[in-house]
Parts: C-alpha cells; structure tokens; sequence
C-alpha cells in the first residue's frame, strides 16, 4: 500500500539527488573508512545522544584497544569503562559489550544481517538495527534518528511531536518505501549528513540543500517551525558535597559507585547529597567516620563543580582532607590510590574535573 506521504512524490529523484550529493560531499570520518559491521556498531552506539567531533578521537582509541569484537568481549570492565571515560551514558558501553560477547558466541563474532537477529541483541534498537544493516550490509532497512525525523518533516510536513515514540513508527514506514534499493547505505547516511550539516535544528540551509526541490516545508516556507517537538522536564538540581582525603602516604582515597543506577561501578571520591545551608565540612567528616570508618581534619572548600546530565543539575563543592587516626582497609569498591595511578581508574565527567584540579594539579606543583 502506497504511503500516502509519498503520493505525488518523486521519490526517484528524491533517492537519486539526495545519494549523489552525499557521495560527493560525505564528511571524511573515520568510522567511513570500513564497512566492518562491527566497526559501524561501535560508532553508532558513540554517536548516540554524543556529537561527531566528540566522538572521533574515543572512537579512533576505542578501535585501537578493541579492533576486533572478540578483542572487546574479553576485555575487562574496567578496561572498557576507561576507554570509554568522557562520553556519558556508560550503559551504553556496557549494552555493547554483552551483546558483542553474545555476537561471538552465538555468530562466531559475525554481526547478524538480518533485523530479526540483529534487534535481540542488547542495546540494538530500531534505529542501529537500520544503521548497521543498511550502512555494513546494504540493506534497504529505515533508521531513524532525530536528524531524520527533522529532515522528513520538512519534506513531508509532518506535525506530529517527535519526541512522542509513536511518530517514530510515521516515519519507518515512509522509509521503508522511500529508502534507495540501489544504494541504501549512501541514502541513510545521506539523511543523517543533510540533517547534520544543511537542515539543521535552526537557520536550515535551504540554498545549498540538495532535495530542496522536493521539500514541502520549503515550498511553503514553513520550515523553520518544523519539527514539532515537545520541551523536555526542568531538569532538578542537587547540593554535594565530595571529599578528597589523603592518608599519611599522600594516598587518595576512591570508591565504586554502586552496581546499578545512575553513572553505575565507576569509581568516584567520597560525596554526599546537602541541603543549601548545611554545614558540609561537619557532614563530610561524619559520613567518612560512619560509612568508611575513617576520622578525618577537612581543610576547607578547594572547588566548585557543576555537572549537567539531561534530567539533573549536580553541584558540588569539593573539600580537601587528611586522615587524623587509622586509614580504614581497602575492599573490592573502596581504595587508596596513588596520585600517579589515579588516572588508570574511569570517573564520571565531575569527578574527572576533580581528580585534574585538586589531585593531579596538586601533583605537578610538586615536581
């Protein structure tokens, strides 16, 4: 059954433009230098929720430690964390690997090309099933994201809310008839390329746009008021209140954050949750004598950290302090580290802000 979005539509000359302008114009990126399944996976988990010029360098040292899917099935967490450091969205990294160790167990190593296979894996949705059997394998399979879903709405006009799942299933189904047979992997990436480059969220390039004869919102001159996107929840903020404290061998010490949850086994200084007005020193000292069974001498205030995740504001004011009895004894989730091995252990975004102002720093002022 015809779409009825694509009635009256030149969908050839759709394909035909939109796959010739990528071909010529593709962005030099290093995850187009393979067609490797395997390769085209690890770039589109790091491109989730994470921009391109962010992600090249992690991706080019991601390959480098894990260039193969069993060299990332038998690595270790930690490893992988580490490499992993500065993205976010660590469950990203750690869907990945359970579902890489499940593609060399299961397929000796060889990703599935069929959306079948390919959607049971862990952390494979609707959008990398497409991007991975249309790009590696040349499959004339939709993936939709949302520089997709902006770029089809203007096309099309479309004035459902993307942001609401359902209007994903709008667009799939236009896909799935419009998609090149020819060429799939160049008209996929091609949508995804126009929308991060000429049919951008604000002031689209509609001069230099290759389909913009075959654009509506365009026509119109509507364009700018699409997509329809509904705002997000405020995010909510919280008061911390982190600790650096040092034994008597100028050690630091670190703990594993819990095993689910938000920012889950990464490591971390001691913290806690305040309330504004709290006397936080006396807080500090009375959570590590509790909960680590240490008895510390806070110095005073060294820094101010503000992180910022999609749903939640953290600030934290950092604390320096030294052990005034006994350092408590190392477990599998808590240990004194030294300065110069710090960095071999992966820490959420504020807590790297931390450990390269007011332990690392501390360190070079030495030398």
């Amino acid at each position: 059954m015809e779409q009825q979005h694509l009635r009256d539509f030149n969908s050839t000359g759709f394909q035909i433009d939109l796959v010739n302008w990528f071909l010529e114009n593709q962005r030099d990126l290093p995850w187009r230098e393979s067609k490797d399944a395997y390769r085209v996976w690890v770039s589109e988990i790091m491109l989730q929720q994470t921009r391109v010029e962010t992600v090249i360098p992690y991706y080019q040292a991601f390959m480098r430690e894990f260039p193969t899917a069993e060299a990332l099935a038998e690595a270790e967490e930690d490893r992988i964390l580490k490499a992993w450091e500065g993205l976010g969205y660590y469950s990203r990294v750690r869907n990945l690997q359970t579902a890489v160790r499940e593609v060399v167990e299961k397929y000796n190593g060889v990703v599935p090309d069929t959306r079948e296979e390919i959607s049971t894996l862990k952390g494979v949705g609707p959008y990398t099933a497409g991007a991975i059997l249309s790009i590696a394998y040349g499959k004339p399979e939709p993936a939709v994201d949302g520089n997709v879903m902006r770029v089809l709405s203007r096309i099309f006009i479309i004035e459902e809310d993307i942001a609401k799942p359902a209007t994903r299933k709008i667009f799939e189904k236009i896909l799935y008839e419009l998609v090149s047979k020819e060429n799939p992997s160049a008209f996929n990436q091609g949508l995804m390329e126009l929308g991060a480059l000429i049919c951008t969220p604000t002031s689209p390039g509609c001069l230099l746009c290759p389909v913009r004869e075959h654009c509506r919102a365009n026509q119109k001159g509507v364009q700018a008021e699409l997509p329809i996107k509904s705002k997000k929840k405020k995010q909510t903020s919280k008061q911390m209140a982190a600790v650096v404290v040092r034994n008597e061998k100028n050690e630091v010490l670190i703990e594993k954050r819990p095993e689910t949850g938000l920012l889950a086994r990464l490591w971390q200084v001691p913290n806690i949750e305040t309330n504004i007005g709290d006397n936080q020193e006396e807080i500090l000292s009375k959570m590590m004598l509790e909960d680590f069974d240490v008895s510390i001498k806070v110095g005073g205030q060294i820094q101010q950290v503000e992180h910022v995740f999609s749903h939640l504001i953290w600030n934290i004011n950092v604390y320096e302090a030294v052990v005034t009895g006994k350092a408590s004894a190392e477990t599998a989730t808590r240990k004194w580290v030294k300065t110069s091995e710090i960095e071999q252990y992966a820490f959420p975004v504020s807590h790297q802000k931390i450990i390269q102002q007011s332990v690392l720093a501390a360190m070079r002022e030495e030398v």
